[in-house]
């Protein structure tokens, strides 16, 4: 370096200089949807949160799908073939404003649509994903079950022929969008095996019942699907796989969108948490020039960062064909736990404020409690790495 050269400011914002990594492309999706959710998120979540409702969720996601966000890492049928680090720079941002918006972009687009088009038939894949890329059309994921989440092979949900159609009998618990779906992509158990299945909500037979009293995502539509001999046509299985690697590979699409969306969470209580610092006097001064206070701020900023450069690198091995499904849940472990200890420490530099809705701090945290769990617990995503480091498979 020579003597005149001079180095960058100290960016507070983005102390490892991340921002670099990210070209003019990927700095505008960013901010669009940064933008956006600060308009038409933020000055509204806290009472959606209070409520436990969200009454604007068929117009948040019409505009969602004007952003391109919906089904966003797709190509073609209206999809926006954004890269894969785009797409994780958007759920950041969503979840930065809160988890049951990214939750809505995240199931719409890396489960429901992914599902149809990555596993469906031309036909399906004209008749819906245009309109859910729109937002005009909400998709939900059904999967899990009241007795079977970790162990989805074990599902009771079925369809048998009869003729040439399939009928549907069984429930699914912890949908979102399930009650406000159009269309919903079911799993059952088949004489061939596990087959996925394009639900039109309107179907004799199906009906999604929404879930209340949660305390946590309460700005999320959240479902049981009931499904009571729903009767289909025989071209309404997703003819391109069979058995546990369609709805497993659909699950690790999502489960990369939280690798990024759970630090947005953990940025935006950190941000609160150096603004309060700064602000808040005790003992005549800033609580932000006390040792104790810095020490919190400097390890969340770590932590938060070193998400940030972990959710970037998965994404770019993404986008190069390289992300293995081991590699998503190592962030999707590392980072959501991270961001919940991230939530706590806020917490406890807000003092008594932490836990108003004044400030963020408390929903997020009380969100991230099903993240941590939702799209493969804790432990089964530490068992898929004992697995991966030292070959022996200790599910069973």
């Amino acid at each position: 370096m020579s003597a005149s050269s001079k180095l960058p400011p100290f960016d507070p914002a983005d102390p490892l200089g991340i921002d670099d990594l990210l070209d003019a492309e990927d700095l505008a999706i960013r901010d669009t949807v940064r933008g956006w959710a600060a308009d038409r998120v933020l000055p509204y979540v806290a009472e959606w949160y209070e409520s436990g409702e969200l009454p604007v969720i068929r117009e948040l996601a019409r505009e969602l799908g004007g952003l391109g966000a919906l089904g966003m890492s797709l190509s073609g049928y209206g999809c926006a073939g954004a890269s894969a680090v785009q797409y994780g720079l958007a759920c950041l941002e969503l979840e930065a404003a809160d988890s049951g918006i990214r939750s809505l972009v995240s199931v719409q687009g890396s489960l429901a649509m992914y599902a149809v088009h990555r596993f469906g038939s031309e036909e399906q894949k004209r008749q819906w994903l245009p309109g859910m890329a729109a937002g005009e059309v909400i998709g939900c994921f059904g999967l899990t079950e009241p007795d079977h989440g970790s162990d989805p092979a074990g599902m009771r949900t079925y369809a048998k022929r009869d003729g040439s159609d399939w009928v549907l009998n069984g429930r699914k618990m912890w949908i979102t969008n399930g009650s406000v779906a159009g269309v919903a992509v079911v799993w059952a158990q088949t004489e061939e095996g596990i087959r996925g299945f394009v639900v039109p909500a309107g179907s004799p037979g199906f009906s999604a019942p929404e879930i209340k009293h949660k305390w946590s995502l309460r700005a999320s539509v959240t479902s049981e699907l009931v499904l009571d001999d729903v009767r289909l046509p025989a071209d309404a299985v997703l003819p391109e796989v069979t058995g546990l690697r369609g709805p497993l590979s659909c699950l690790s699409h999502a489960r990369y969108g939280i690798v990024w969306g759970a630090m947005g969470a953990a940025r935006s209580c950190f941000e609160t948490a150096v603004e309060y610092a700064k602000s808040r006097e005790q003992f005549g001064r800033p609580i932000g020039g006390f040792q104790l206070t810095q020490a919190k701020l400097a390890d969340m900023a770590v932590e938060l960062h070193k998400g940030i450069l972990l959710a970037h690198h998965l994404g770019r091995r993404m986008d190069a064909g390289r992300l293995r499904p081991e590699q998503v849940s190592f962030g999707k472990l590392n980072n959501v736990r991270e961001a919940i200890e991230i939530c706590r420490t806020a917490r406890t530099v807000l003092g008594a404020n932490g836990i108003s809705l004044e400030y963020p701090v408390m929903r997020h945290a009380t969100n991230l409690e099903s993240v941590l769990t939702y799209e493969g617990t804790v432990e089964m995503h530490q068992l898929v790495l004992g697995k991966a480091l030292t070959g022996l498979d200790a599910f069973r």
